[in-house]
Parts: structure tokens; sequence; C-alpha cells
């Protein structure tokens, strides 16, 4: 009965993990600003880029969590010398996202309570730092996402009472939207890699394996994990979009540079204002959380040192995170060129996974991955690698 239950704790904080890493101060901003171009048609972008997300998800997270291989070992098996690749890939994106994830907490406290932000930069990454210098530091990772998580929750709900966005209008343009689904497509791409993009789907996978929740006789729990992970970050997408419609229907602009905030304060006023930066705290820090202790991950089946020393290089990895933040200040040009990045590394990452499910050699002899998921994957793999490549050239080309 004890083994179960810490089994179930383990897959709702893998669950918690994969989502709230999902959710940072970029996941905010994107929802805010496409939000306020697309109103009520956002809906529809939701809807579509949550499907193709679960699709990726459920692929990957089978395969890993069957084998208890993690990414990068499942590469190199497929190719000796393609974990690296995938590994160089996945850790320099989580470190660059982890910056911004200071900077976004450092914004949080300045909203919350009006804290510098330097001072700012400094508390968020300490507070992470610290859940790492705990004895049982897995334990209170995924109490921490997910007591965060719900308050994340709690405080959308309320401003959503009190900005009353129309919902009838919200509903009927989530499956017939009256922007052009043509025009959404970009923004369809751009919200699947905010979801599981890069390192975040590999968060709640990764920790499933640490937690020994792996092989055939756990597919089931396996799957409702990866599903429920799919499903906490689809739920506060959806509650942040009705919030900020609720206030840019009445014809609001929203300040471009922090645009969820400035729907919170024009939408409930000093108090919405204090609520987003609550928000954007606790998106931040368990997205700072999130991204160290994956991109360490797939770092420590290299080197024994590292895998024994864990938590210490969990917490270097925020420390040099913060440092850089502080010295930098704001590295604008490094987020645009992490973000395109990151959409170069799903296709990648899921595409092994398509090919190493049909690899006896790395499956075992007798399993067999649902037709239906590799076709779909398949369609997913292609989808994101054009849009990938696309994003990149033009971000790359902008920057130069």
């Amino acid at each position: 009965m004890e083994k179960k239950k810490k089994g179930g704790g383990a897959l709702l904080g893998a669950a918690f993990l994969m989502a709230t890493s999902a959710i940072g101060p970029g996941f905010l901003t994107q929802t805010a600003t496409f939000t306020g171009q697309y109103q009520a048609s956002f809906g529809f972008v939701i809807l579509v880029s949550i499907i193709l997300s679960a699709i990726a998800q459920l692929n990957i997270w089978r395969v890993l969590c069957t084998t208890g291989l993690r990414g990068q070992d499942v590469a190199n098996k497929l190719l000796p010398g393609l974990g690296y690749f995938v590994s160089f890939m996945i850790v320099l994106g989580g470190l660059v996202f982890n910056i911004g994830n200071v900077g976004g907490g450092a914004l949080g406290f300045n909203t919350l309570l009006g804290i510098p932000t330097w001072l700012g930069y400094i508390l968020a990454g300490g507070l992470a730092i610290v859940v790492f210098l705990l004895k049982n530091a897995k334990a209170a990772m995924d109490v921490l996402t997910k007591v965060l998580g719900g308050i994340m929750i709690v405080v959308i709900l309320i401003v959503i009472f009190v900005v009353q966005p129309p919902l009838g209008d919200a509903l009927k343009n989530t499956f017939a939207p009256e922007t052009g689904v043509t025009t959404l497509f970009p923004a369809i791409l751009t919200l699947m890699g905010g979801t599981v993009g890069g390192y975040i789907t590999f968060a709640g996978a990764h920790r499933l394996i640490d937690a020994g929740i792996t092989g055939k006789e756990n597919q089931k729990e396996i799957t409702k994990s990866s599903v429920m992970g799919i499903f906490i970050a689809t739920l506060v997408r959806i509650l942040l979009f009705l919030a900020v419609l609720g206030v840019v229907v009445k014809g609001v602009e929203l300040n471009a540079d922090n645009p969820a905030a400035d729907a919170f304060l024009q939408g409930a006023g000093q108090i919405g204002y204090r609520f987003a930066g609550l928000v954007l705290l606790c998106a931040a820090i368990t997205s700072i959380i999130g991204a160290a202790y994956t991109s360490v991950s797939f770092l420590k089946t290299f080197n024994k040192k590292i895998e024994d020393n864990e938590n210490y290089v969990i917490i270097a990895f925020i420390a040099v995170s913060t440092l850089i933040m502080l010295v930098l200040g704001n590295p604008a040009v490094l987020l645009v060129l992490a973000g395109a990045f990151n959409g170069l590394i799903l296709p990648i990452t899921l595409g092994i996974c398509l090919i190493a499910a049909y690899k006896k050699s790395i499956m075992g002899a007798d399993y067999k991955h649902p037709v239906v998921l590799t076709i779909l994957g398949a369609i997913v793999v292609v989808l994101s690698a054009y849009m990938g490549v696309t994003t990149f050239v033009t971000k790359l080309g902008g920057l130069f």
C-alpha cells in the first residue's frame, strides 16, 4: 500500500513537473499576446496545439518509460553518438531558457512586492536552489510544483470571475474560428513548441524513470501521467486565455512588454496586477526547477560523478543561469535564438523515439508500438520540423 502511494505521488509529481516546466514566463507572454491578436479564435489554436502536443508526448513517454532509458540513452542505442548531440541541444536550450526563467522570477517579485530586479534575480535563483539542498530533493520538487501549480490555477480563476469573458463566443470559436485556419497555423505550432518542445516533454518522463516507474507493466500509469501533464498545462492555458479575453474584447490594447500582467491590471486593477506578479513568480520558479532538473538528467548518464552529485550539479546549473542574468541584465538575443533553436529539437527527439519504437534491440522482442500513435507522431514530426526550420531561419535573419 505504501509503495503504491509513493508511486502515485511520483506519477502526479511527474505530470506537474512537465506541466509547470511548460508554464513559464514565455508561456504566459505567448498566451496573452496571441489572445490579444486573435481574441476568441485563439481557442482553436489551443485545441489543435494540445492534440498535437499530446501525440508527441504519448509517443516519447511510452518509449522512454517502457525501456527505462532516458532520451540520450535511447538516441545513443539507435545511433552511437546521437545521444551526445541531443544532450547538447537540450542542455544549451535549457540553460538559455533558464536565464529567461530567472528574469521572469525577478519580474514576478517586482510586480508582486516592488522588489528591485537585481535582487529578484538572486531571490528567484536562490529559492530554486533551496529545493535541491533538501535531503529528499525530488520529493520536495514534486510537492512544490503541485502547490505552485495549484496557486496559479486558483489566482487565474479569481481574475476570470472579475473580468467575465464571453464564454459562448470562446466556445464557438474553439471549434469554428472566425479567423482563417491558415492564419492561425504559425500560432498552433508555436504553442506546441511551448508545451512539449525542447527539454519540457522529457521533464516528466525522466522523473518517472528516476522513480522506477518503468516497463510494460506500468504502461497504463505512464500514459495516465503523460495525459495528466498535458491536461494541467492545457487547463492553465485555457484559464489564462479566458482571463485575457475578458479584457481584450473590450478593446483594450495590451502592453507588449508584459501583456499578461497588463491584462490582469486592466481587468482587475492593482489587485489583479499583484495577482499577475504571483502567477509570474510561481511560473518562473517551477520552470527554473524543471529546466535545471531535466537538463542535468541529460548529462548524468555520461559521467558517474555527475550522477553521484546530481543535486549539486543542478544547483550549479541554476547558479550559472542566475549569474548570467545578473551580468547581462536582459539577454534578449540569447532568448530569441534559444526559442528558435528549441523549435528544432522536438522533431528530432520525437523522430528518434518513433524509430526506436520499432527496434527490438531497444524495446524488447515482444513490444508493439500502437500504429495510430506512429502515424500521428510522424505527422507531428513533419509539421514541427517545417515550423522549426522556418522560425529558426526567420529569427536568425532578423538578428543580423
